[in-house]
């Protein structure tokens, strides 16, 4: 921050981006972004005000800081009698209750869940009781109200600052009008697919007259999901143990770029847990850490991935390649540093690699026999996970306009954000809005991205055509590695993203909006049939 009201070092920047003796283009887009930096930072300010922009950039350190610790501190909690209520399989992460009054004088049993976002999943997926998914979901979404005044002073000071990185969108306006068509052309599927779940609902229960609420969601799709397919997820993650998994890794790593990736012992005191694997990519030597939080092995000899993990996992490789993989001449521009909007494209498209059965045949073993995982468990997994993408696009297109709509644009006085996200959700979701909820305020993202959430969509789209055009025929051979390395991974930030992508891929990954640029549709609509 303080750099960047330097006059000397301004003054210095605007000398080399001017400079005509300066040939390579990377070093004119350094100095023009370092320029704009600087700019941003208030640099032609008046003193008073350049101490109120800094200021601001404390508060909102603070601020972000009080939203995270309000979220642990308030996670809420219901309690459930009887403990048969609860499924057997969910006893043991749950805290005993005994009742002050009961039968024979013998306490009656229940449980006290704590509505965190991991043990509020479980209850939602796997509870058959529609009370219980009820009070645990309301209880869920209501939890951490302090946010609600911290969300009104972080969306304040953000837009006092009144600035928006450049990124390739340009203006909100653009990112606006994107998010807006991705919701219209979603809506028709997602409403069919909503129809279908209540249906089943009503099947199930009998109820011809019940609505479709929030809280049967994951339950009844987790249940449709395995009707269809008759998926296990224990069954699954059997095929999944970390060990191979991170020879997957290297299978792709090999496969389309030639490096070797080893794994190497650590030095005393070098991890702060002994769970820390360390991995050396050869070329290049260089150091990059994923921080990956997933399940433990319970006893067992080797640590079982659920898919998701799986995909989490070469979702966060993606990231980690676009770094060492990374050739720029200067570091301001080094692998992950390009604009927000391109930011999550290599990983959303190693996420691919995590869901074809030619990668998966390559490393997928069962844990205890070492069979490889069967092409129909594959087809089920994928079939399954078609089954309500439609719902799931528009849920993450919902999530984007919250954060476009609180930060991208300036609220009227008048407007709460509990107010602003519940018609946001009538308006663009098939599912209703449950009032007293305030869901958005344990919603870490706003924090992180603040206007640039709509950055996972176009990462998604644009993913979906690289996949389509350059590796969907041979995702593993050399050829693609090396258009994959050469014209996007090694750039960085160094290039202009347009040029980048166009280079690729050829014509047909951008549109050009209104002095913007956003992301072609068709392949994502082509792959959800939409």
């Amino acid at each position: 921050m303080y750099l960047n009201t330097n006059h000397i070092l301004y003054n210095a920047v605007m000398k080399v981006e001017k400079d005509p003796n300066v040939l390579s283009k990377e070093a004119k887009r350094a100095a023009h972004y370092l320029r704009v930096d600087v700019e941003n930072g208030g640099i032609h300010l008046a003193a008073d005000k350049l101490d109120r922009v800094g200021q601001l950039h404390i508060d909102i350190a603070h601020l972000c800081r009080e939203f995270s610790e309000n979220i642990i501190t308030d996670p809420g909690s219901v309690d459930i009698f009887p403990a048969s209520r609860i499924p057997n399989h969910l006893h043991h992460v749950f805290k005993p209750i005994y009742g002050s009054g009961s039968r024979d004088n013998i306490k009656e049993k229940g449980f006290r869940i704590t509505t965190e976002p991991g043990t509020l999943s479980s209850v939602l997926q796997w509870t058959s009781d529609a009370e219980v998914r009820k009070m645990a979901y309301i209880q869920g979404n209501s939890v951490a109200h302090a946010n609600c005044a911290v969300l009104d002073k972080l969306i304040a000071a953000r837009h006092e600052i009144a600035q928006l990185r450049p990124n390739m969108a340009s203006s909100p306006e653009v990112v606006m009008s994107f998010l807006l068509e991705m919701s219209k052309m979603v809506r028709p599927k997602a409403d069919e697919e909503f129809k279908v779940i209540r249906d089943f609902k009503k099947k199930k229960t009998g109820q011809i007259c019940e609505d479709l609420e929030p809280w049967d969601e994951a339950y009844f799709t987790g249940m449709m999901k395995s009707s269809a397919y008759n998926l296990d997820s224990s069954v699954v993650a059997s095929y999944f143990p970390l060990h191979q998994c991170i020879e997957g890794l290297k299978v792709v790593v090999e496969s389309l770029f030639g490096a070797t990736f080893h794994r190497i012992p650590l030095a005393p005191g070098e991890s702060w847990h002994p769970d820390v694997l360390k991995m050396s990519l050869h070329p290049p030597e260089e150091v990059v850490a994923l921080v990956c939080n997933f399940s433990g092995s319970r006893g067992k000899s080797y640590a079982r991935l659920n898919h998701w993990e799986v995909e989490t996992l070469f979702h966060e490789f993606g990231h980690a390649l676009h770094s060492l993989l990374s050739r720029t001449e200067y570091q301001h521009f080094s692998g992950t540093r390009v604009v927000l909007d391109l930011a999550e494209t290599p990983s959303n498209l190693f996420e691919c690699y995590a869901w074809d059965y030619r990668v998966l045949r390559k490393f997928s073993r069962h844990y205890s026999t070492g069979e490889v995982i069967p092409e129909k468990l594959v087809e089920s997994m994928q079939g399954a996970k078609k089954m309500f993408a439609a719902i799931d696009l528009q849920r993450q297109i919902f999530y984007a306009l919250i954060d476009q709509t609180l930060f991208g644009e300036q609220l009227s006085s008048q407007r709460d954000t509990i107010s602003v996200v519940a018609d946001l959700k009538r308006q663009h979701t098939s599912w209703k809005h449950v009032e007293g909820t305030h869901w958005q305020t344990r919603f870490n993202h706003l924090l992180n991205y603040g206007a640039g959430y709509y950055s996972y969509l176009y990462a998604k789209c644009l993913a979906a055509t690289i996949w389509k055009k350059v590796c969907e025929e041979d995702p593993l051979s050399s050829t693609t590695g090396t258009a994959l390395r050469m014209k996007l991974l090694q750039h960085g930030g160094a290039k202009d993203p347009a040029d980048l992508l166009t280079d690729l891929t050829g014509d047909g990954i951008l549109q050009f909006r209104d002095g913007g640029i956003v992301p072609d549709l068709t392949s994502l609509c082509d792959e959800m049939k939409l």
